[in-house]
């Protein structure tokens, strides 16, 4: 596996710029969809940083059959293709199952492997065969050497742009943790890494039918993550999080965001990891 990738037509990789994904984590309406896509790109275009919007059509993993999962696969695809079109900025999106990877390929530049699913081989598969961007999750209960299998799935079926991207590790009951040394023995197995500081801070089903999180933790995971070595920051951005249909307790709002961003960006120049 190349220790550098392409992703919407930017080197991703050691010496390259980092590569930002952001977005809400679900689509809750159309014109809240393109409110943050032009937001975040605003941003990150003032701070120089590629960037790809993400979002979900359908969030199929919940902890209660109850929770919100967003406008569905049709509905979701024509408000991701409507933003990518007027927005101008590259789209990511997860899928679930292999009869929707034809659709989303239509319509995003990146296609994400939810991390529950990281180890679908038919899935990683179709996915890789579109050609598009892969991101990649690794699973919870995965070790860092382990994704290299995964990863290598994608690679094989024709496709090397693949983003590998940590989310923590299970934790016992409610909990998960960020072992930094994952970052050092992905890169060493020739992968292309990205941190999800979002989704890290998670306490999966801690409440009542939810998930919980402790957003406050966030920015120290981001700049821990940055100091051990990152390709790529992944963040869920929402203008009211503690009002988000999903993921909330994690998600940043966008000064925050800015804030873990700038952090990140001043450990990488630092270390002599971001190019000027």
């Amino acid at each position: 596996m190349s220790p550098r990738i392409n992703l919407c037509g930017h080197e991703v990789g050691p010496g390259q710029k980092l590569f930002v994904i952001a977005g809400p984590d679900s689509i809750e309406s159309e014109e809240m969809a393109l409110r943050h896509a032009r937001l975040l790109k605003e941003l990150t275009g003032r701070l120089g940083v590629p960037y790809a919007f993400k979002c979900s059509y359908d969030k199929a993993n919940r902890t209660s059959g109850k929770s919100f999962r967003g406008p569905g696969l049709k509905e979701g695809l024509r408000i991701l293709a409507r933003i990518k079109r007027e927005v101008g900025v590259p789209v990511l999106t997860d899928v679930h199952e292999t009869s929707h990877v034809g659709p989303a390929a239509e319509v995003v530049d990146i296609i994400q492997i939810p991390a529950f699913l990281c180890r679908q081989t038919d899935l990683v598969e179709a996915v890789a065969r579109t050609g598009k961007g892969v991101n990649l999750k690794k699973g919870q209960f995965v070790a860092p050497k382990d994704i290299v299998h995964s990863a290598r799935k994608a690679v094989e079926a024709g496709n090397p742009n693949v983003l590998v991207t940590e989310r923590g590790a299970t934790f016992g009951y409610n909990n998960l943790v960020v072992d930094m040394r994952g970052f050092a023995q992905m890169r060493e197995a020739g992968l292309v890494v990205c941190f999800d500081a979002t989704h890290s801070v998670q306490l999966p089903s801690s409440g009542d039918g939810q998930t919980g999180g402790e957003r406050k933790f966030v920015s120290l995971l981001a700049r821990s993550a940055a100091a051990a070595g990152i390709d790529a920051l992944f963040t869920e951005v929402h203008e009211d999080p503690d009002r988000a249909l999903c993921d909330g307790p994690c998600s940043l709002n966008p000064q925050m965001f800015e804030d873990v961003l700038r952090q990140v960006l001043a450990i990488r120049r630092a270390l002599g990891h971001e190019p000027a």
